[in-house]
């Protein structure tokens, strides 16, 4: 039997990632998000929900740009420091030692360090309630050659992400693969 929890922000698993962007006088900035992913596959688009109050949402707002970053499990401190700090008080780059790159297709800034990021237009606006949705235009993905599969795709193993569990508050490595998409499921 199942118990009625009530309505609540849970969906399990969130991903965990890092948003960049510039802020009004051309500053780097990164923040973590857990309201995220893809939400088109034509054109292909990725959509990060934003709290008003937070520094990033004005920053997008301003430049119409983000870049979404893949943290690995190596990188669960950092990414959990960013989400904690604002970009208002501190240069979270240096604060960490990470190294902000700028996109060469979007004005907004990407972590050098981080495997696999997508950079993205900002094609629509939704005000929901206390978060807004900032839904990008994915218009190219940089990936470290050293996490490329033999398709030329990240392979997940070799990215490490981690993810976020919403009803806890607790970040979980990704578990067993269990079968291949589109195939497992396939009656014989």
């Amino acid at each position: 039997m199942k118990k009625s929890i009530g309505p609540r922000a849970i969906i399990q698993p969130n991903p965990v990632l890092i948003i960049g962007s510039y802020d009004q006088n051309g500053q780097a900035n990164i923040m973590t998000v857990a309201w995220g992913g893809i939400c088109c596959s034509k054109p292909p688009c990725a959509a990060i929900s934003l709290r008003q109050a937070t520094y990033t949402y004005g920053n997008i707002q301003h430049h119409k740009a983000f870049t979404i970053n893949i943290p690995s499990t190596s990188f669960v401190k950092e990414a959990d420091c960013v989400g904690i700090y604002s970009g208002k008080q501190e240069n979270k780059f240096e604060t960490l030692g990470l190294t902000p790159v700028k996109s060469d297709v979007v004005n907004a800034p990407y972590v050098k360090e981080l495997a696999v990021v997508l950079e993205c237009e900002v094609i629509k606006v939704v005000a929901i309630g206390l978060h807004t949705q900032f839904i990008g235009e994915i218009k190219d993905i940089k990936a470290d050659e050293s996490i490329l599969a033999e398709n030329g795709l990240p392979d997940i193993a070799k990215v490490q992400p981690f993810i976020y569990n919403s009803a806890g508050s607790d970040y979980y490595a990704l578990g067993d693969f269990l079968g291949k998409a589109y195939s497992v499921g396939r009656r014989k």
